[in-house]
């Protein structure tokens, strides 16, 4: 049994990331996004196949085109994940803004 992708897995890879960053701006297809990297269009095919399995991008095909658009509602496992920390730290910054204030 294959195991599923998940976000973050995803996001780990810069390619990946801008490939959101551009869709993000707009729905674009398969040759438009790989028109924007130095690389073979099998690679990106594999990034998009990452993407898509993961849920952060949806490919539409219409025709003989592939219409690839972002799905920021799979980023939510992420936020999630991140606030936890963002909250801890924080805490702890403005634990120790306190500390620095009494000393003063």
């Amino acid at each position: 049994m294959k195991a599923r992708r998940d976000v973050f897995q995803a996001i780990a890879d810069p390619t990946r990331r801008a490939i959101i960053g551009l869709l993000a701006k707009q729905t674009q297809t398969l040759n438009t996004v790989a028109d924007n990297f130095n690389m073979s269009q099998p690679a990106i095919s594999k990034h998009m196949r990452i993407l898509t399995e993961c849920g952060l991008v949806v490919m539409i095909k219409q025709g003989r085109e592939r219409h690839c658009s972002a799905n920021f509602k799979a980023l939510e496992e992420v936020a999630q994940w991140a606030e936890q920390y963002r909250s801890f730290w924080s805490s702890r910054l403005d634990a120790l803004e306190n500390l620095l204030n009494e000393s003063d």
